[in-house]
């Protein structure tokens, strides 16, 4: 089979990592890919969906796999099915749950799936009037896409009511601000969950924690994540089942009572209260870098698990899961996640402890490659992956590697799953 990943970033990286080793994959193909994509399959640099479209349909490509959330919103999902190719995505109306914050909150209401009270709208007095209502700390919302970082938590009602200003006078996120929500902060802990659907039927995966501030203790800045690891002992089955009924199905129910059946993978960010779930968001592709270490923890086709839901026949996928834990640091350019950095060449040491070898990799997302060198050139470079039979082991591994790799100005968290590992 032939499969065209679109993307660019390590979460793209990662999946065409896994189907590289999957029998069932013939050759892969990558829009845009990045510089190092290219050694698992050919980087294809088309822009234009229909053209994309044409060219998975000229080059027998059997699977489409969609990674980020851009290409989503914008239709590529719509474009490539009324060509009659199999794509893995929501549609644009689908992927609204992710493309506006006031759809899906207002989703999330209408369908009774727990989540923080709220108030969405594009007028500063009402939302300062909310806010009045509220106790420190608020969240502050666009309502658009913004690559992970449109969410201020404010500490003060004067911090959130200057956010919401900043926001729908354009200034903090443009368009994407143009009309914001402000909820009430809930306060527990955060767990990444990921439920791949075809539009009636869903396969959850591993629950996982992010690591969103760029410095230990969860201090400094969000960013789009800087570290993740998986499965969680954050969640047990009592919890599982909750999110599950009281999440996952009404939601897919909801999603085919408004006509646009979910298909693809559904990412639901979710706070813990006292024991119970409420959605934070939802985002309608993997999260990055959960996706990385998600990626080696299935240990059934990987290829199937994204075809059948594509194709509608989830229902009768055996997936297994590996019973191990995976640890992924994200390592990341000097001026991240400020501005923009100076390219910096890579240097990755030869490995030569055998269990690095065999139970820890690169998945790369921002470099380039010029005349045979290696180049940081995004936000966020790579993610260092470490697979083990404990939490410590595996993070012990991801940061064996984080050795590995030497470019001017890296920087990365040093206390990835630590709130698993406090009490271990």
């Amino acid at each position: 089979m032939n499969v065209l990943i679109i993307g660019s970033g390590g979460r793209e990286y990662s999946i065409g990592l896994a189907l590289s080793k999957d029998s069932k994959v013939s050759k892969l193909f990558f829009a845009p890919g990045n510089g190092m994509s290219d050694t698992l399959g050919e980087n294809v640099s088309i822009k234009d969906y229909h053209e994309l479209a044409d060219f998975a349909a000229a080059n027998s490509i059997d699977l489409t796999i969609v990674g980020p959330e851009a290409p989503l919103v914008d239709g590529v999902v719509d474009i490539f099915k009324a060509k009659g190719l199999t794509i893995f995505g929501p549609s644009a109306d689908a992927a609204r749950l992710e493309g506006s914050k006031i759809f899906m909150k207002n989703f999330l209401k209408k369908y009774d799936v727990p989540t923080a009270a709220y108030i969405e709208t594009d007028d500063l007095e009402k939302a300062s009037a909310f806010i009045d209502t509220l106790s420190a700390p608020m969240v502050v919302k666009a309502d658009g896409l913004c690559a992970g970082k449109g969410v201020i938590i404010a500490q003060s009602g004067d911090e959130a009511k200057a956010a919401a200003k900043d926001m729908l006078s354009g200034e903090s996120f443009g368009d994407a601000g143009k009309a914001i929500i402000v909820e009430e902060y809930l306060d527990g802990y955060e767990l990444s969950l990921f439920a791949v659907c075809d539009g009636e039927s869903y396969k959850v995966l591993p629950a996982a924690q992010d690591h969103k501030r760029l410095l230990d203790g969860d201090e400094g800045p969000n960013t789009g994540g800087m570290g993740a690891y998986a499965p969680t002992p954050l969640i047990d089955d009592t919890l599982y089942e909750k999110i599950e009924e009281r999440i996952i199905k009404p939601t897919l129910k909801g999603m085919q009572a408004e006509g646009m059946p979910y298909e693809g993978v559904l990412f639901i960010g979710i706070m813990v209260v006292d024991g119970e779930p409420k959605v934070l968001e939802y985002n309608v592709r993997f999260g990055d870098p959960e996706c990385e270490i998600l990626m080696p923890l299935i240990e059934s086709s990987v290829f199937d698990l994204f075809y059948k839901a594509a194709t509608k026949d989830l229902e009768h996928l055996d997936i297994r899961i590996a019973d191990k834990y995976a640890v992924g640091v994200v390592m990341a350019s000097k001026d991240y996640p400020y501005k923009s950095s100076m390219p910096a060449e890579i240097i990755v040491d030869d490995v030569v402890l055998e269990e690095l070898k065999e139970r820890a990799h690169i998945s790369y997302a921002g470099v380039t490659r010029e005349d045979g060198k290696l180049f940081a050139t995004g936000g966020r470079v790579l993610v260092c992956v470490g697979i083990g039979d404990s939490i410590r082991e595996a993070r012990d591994l991801a940061y064996l590697m984080t050795g590995q790799v030497h470019f001017a100005g890296k920087k990365f968290r040093k206390d990835i799953a630590y709130q698993a590992l406090k009490d271990a």
